[in-house]
């Protein structure tokens, strides 16, 4: 065995070997400042609580509030199957989305149960699969930030939704033993007005929330707005001496100019010239008496167009209903898959090629050989 007490290359150049053998760190005038374990803590926090913070501020209003919603269903779960108090669950599902402590001792099997329990409850496949989606994605940020160890979440990440052919299969289950089918104001499948359902839709009375439920609909049945951009339009947005809209599309991150439909260009027509604010918000809010004030929210663009639409007898439509409608008219229109995917503010020609697919026989492009 050496003996490191003499070797020449550790002692001491006056001789002491137990000198030799202390750091240099030990000497008062070279010691290096040490860090405070409490400000190494709160970094440690604060780099954590950024992890969320900063993917959330990637997101588009629409995603955002829908996560919440995914992770609120989901602390309601924890509280419904006793893995929390019941009373703390809206504090839960307030937190998940925004801090990821929140996630500690969320385990595989908590996951799973949450998808078993939708299903059991009655929740449309399509909802069941983004809500685990959401969840899946929140415990890989929280593992990112050290909350969730690597082991949980390798085994959460094992839990996959249902297929189209499993989803099809699980409702007509549901259809066979009088169960529902689905939960929730989304419906299974859009529904496609008529050219005549629609035209109903923009004949509106000449007043001024006539007026502008008219310019409402034109802009959702005729250019395809998404509902979060229909609420976010500006005044300024609309040109009428070129008969074009302009707005940003938070989707693909672009902003876009269309050129507005004659039924669009005279419903702004109308409602520019009285009933519009000199700047800010577009589309006014309403009150019950039918008067004008503020700004018209996501959730009563909703609200407005179910009314609407069960006034000419349409139950149960939405802004979603006309958008699909506007992309299978012009789908049926044989319009291009590519200028199909600019105008309605894709990012790939995955969505559009669905409604052009839709919309023609399936072997009218087939030549055969005589």
């Amino acid at each position: 065995m050496i003996d490191i007490t003499t070797n020449p290359g550790h002692s001491d150049p006056q001789g002491d070997p137990q000198r030799a053998l202390t750091p240099a760190s030990a000497h008062p005038s070279e010691r290096s400042p040490q860090i405070d374990p409490r400000a190494a803590a709160a970094a440690d926090f604060q780099a954590a609580a950024a992890t969320f913070d900063e993917y959330r501020g990637r997101l588009d209003t629409d995603t955002m509030r829908r996560q919440e919603a995914d992770l609120a269903l989901f602390a309601h779960f924890l509280g419904e199957v006793q893995a929390i108090p019941p009373e703390a669950a809206p504090a839960l599902g307030a937190r998940l989305p925004r801090y990821p402590e929140a996630w500690a001792n969320i385990t595989h099997g908590l996951v799973a149960a949450f998808l078993r329990w939708q299903l059991a409850q009655g929740y449309a496949i399509g909802s069941i699969n983004v809500r685990l989606a959401t969840v899946r994605r929140y415990c890989g940020l929280a593992h990112g930030a050290g909350v969730v160890p690597a082991e949980a979440l390798a085994l959460i990440r094992t839990i996959r939704g249902y297929s189209g052919r499993q989803a099809r299969s699980i409702d007509a289950q549901r259809q066979r033993a009088a169960t529902p089918t689905r939960v929730g104001a989304k419906k299974a499948a859009a529904h496609v007005l008529s050219a005549a359902q629609v035209r109903a839709l923009k004949e509106q009375p000449d007043t001024p929330q006539g007026r502008r439920d008219a310019l409402l609909i034109c802009l959702l049945a005729d250019l395809g707005l998404r509902v979060g951009e229909l609420a976010g339009l500006e005044v300024g947005a609309i040109d009428l001496a070129r008969g074009t809209l302009t707005f940003y599309r938070e989707k693909v991150h672009t902003r876009q100019t269309h050129q507005l439909s004659r039924d669009t260009l005279a419903a702004a027509q109308a409602y520019l010239a009285t009933d519009a604010p000199s700047s800010g918000p577009l589309l006014r809010g309403s009150r019950k008496n039918g008067e004008l004030w503020g700004a018209i929210s996501v959730r009563a663009i909703r609200e407005r167009v179910a009314i609407l639409g069960e006034r000419i007898g349409i139950l149960g439509i939405s802004p979603h209903d006309l958008r699909h409608t506007w992309a299978t008219r012009a789908a049926r229109g044989k319009s291009d898959p590519f200028a199909l995917r600019d105008a309605g503010g894709w990012s790939s020609l995955a969505m559009p090629s669905r409604y052009v697919e839709s919309s023609q026989v399936a072997n009218e492009r087939i030549d055969l050989e005589e």
